[in-house]
């Protein structure tokens, strides 16, 4: 499998539906600017592998409630149903995100949760509440 690189983010400008194809195909696809390289990748399959590798929720009943929470993560939430608990943990995950884009990505504990931030953003609500399950979808 060929690598699709361009040097230049002109080319990559002239040729962007082969690079999409590339990344839709699962190629590695990669761009040029000044000093850095940027990937285009799938991102039903960047989001697959991402639920995949992003730490687990665990999901606990006691005494008539829910709690939801990720290990290593300040992110829990609780509610009187499962659905409601999981409900409040995609809403603290999408808190979450934002914040790290506005001013937690430099802090030294939460700059490694790129990944958590990007599984949020290429999810959907339900996509999320099935990964919190323990299944990647």
């Amino acid at each position: 499998m060929a690598t699709l690189h361009y040097e230049k983010v002109s080319d990559a400008r002239d040729n962007f539906k082969a690079l999409l194809d590339a990344a839709s195909h699962g190629r590695p696809a990669t761009v040029r600017r000044d000093d850095q390289t940027a990937a285009v990748v799938d991102a039903d399959r960047l989001r697959y592998f991402l639920a995949k590798i992003c730490p687990n929720a665990t999901v606990v009943s006691e005494s008539g409630s829910w709690w939801v929470f990720i290990t290593g993560l300040p992110i829990s939430a609780d509610g009187s149903t499962l659905d409601e608990a999981l409900d409040e943990t995609v809403a603290a995950l999408r808190e979450y995100a934002e914040d790290w884009q506005d001013h937690l990505s430099t802090a030294p504990n939460h700059a490694g949760n790129w990944g958590l931030v990007q599984l949020v953003g290429l999810s959907t609500d339900a996509q999320l509440r099935t990964w919190l399950c323990g299944t990647p979808s």
